[in-house]
């Protein structure tokens, strides 16, 4: 009989904050840890790698609790690092368990059996997706908007980045477009209109949980240098708080 990946005493992959939280708002934070199981053990990384972006969106799992404490908004977390597996990748795509990670080699992803890679997705990926799908399903009759909070690199590449946030969408702006008019107006942010990404192929989140379902839905992107520390966390997440509620305001306005 296959070993467990996740052993008793380690955390669950999904955690649940404000489960009945009474905002339109539910927040999701698919990078929410740098955490990996004892089974796999470094993943063949140092310390010093583990830190960085590779392996989690840097303090984006403390702004999304502080919003969802200002909002009282439900809140979805996934505990384990996106080098175990990416949990906004879809199945089929290379980087769901990257042997590459910008420009580093990660050794405990080479030569995965297909057993290996199953295991991941059943004990992690799996748990946290199912947990989404059925708290969206139980709101079904409320009015609900899916809003997923990431955090970027200031430089990627060697190419610097100007953006304070970016505001992701696909096909339906109905949440970034009010939440864009509240950034241009404030000169002092610097925003990205699908930028410094874009929905596309490559996310699972929004294009399963928000395009699929029809309902509203944005990304937010926060420049990792502005949420560094406690400090930059709690205010970002006030910075957030104004624009996330004109866009509920004007998405839900008749309900």
């Amino acid at each position: 009989m296959r070993r467990r990946l996740l052993a008793d005493h380690e955390p669950r992959p999904v955690t649940v904050t404000r489960p009945h939280g009474g905002s339109h708002a539910f927040l999701t934070c698919d990078h929410a840890s740098n955490r990996v199981p004892k089974a796999l053990g470094t993943l063949g990384l140092g310390e010093h790698e583990m830190e960085r972006h590779i392996a989690w969106d840097i303090g984006a799992a403390a702004v999304s609790r502080e919003l969802s404490g200002l909002l009282n908004a439900t809140l979805v977390e996934q505990n384990y690092s996106r080098l175990v597996i990416d949990c906004n990748r879809p199945h089929d795509h290379d980087t769901l368990i990257p042997g590459t990670s910008e420009a580093t080699e990660i050794p405990g992803n080479h030569a995965l059996g297909e057993a290996d890679r199953q295991q991941r997705a059943d004990e992690i990926f799996h748990p946290y997706h199912d947990a989404i799908t059925q708290m969206l399903d139980a709101r079904a009759s409320r009015p609900t908007a899916y809003v997923a909070i990431h955090s970027f690199t200031p430089v990627y590449l060697e190419r610097r980045r100007p953006w304070h946030i970016g505001v992701l969408y696909g096909q339906d702006p109905r949440m970034a477009d009010p939440m864009l008019a509240h950034f241009d107006s404030h000169e002092a942010v610097t925003v990205g209109d699908n930028e410094p990404y874009r929905i596309d192929h490559k996310d699972f989140g929004i294009p399963v949980h928000g395009e699929a379902r029809g309902i509203p839905h944005v990304l937010v992107e926060i420049r990792q240098d502005l949420i560094a520390t406690p400090a930059g966390q709690s205010a970002w997440a006030r910075h957030l708080l104004e624009p996330l509620s004109a866009a509920l305001d004007a998405v839900f306005t008749d309900d």
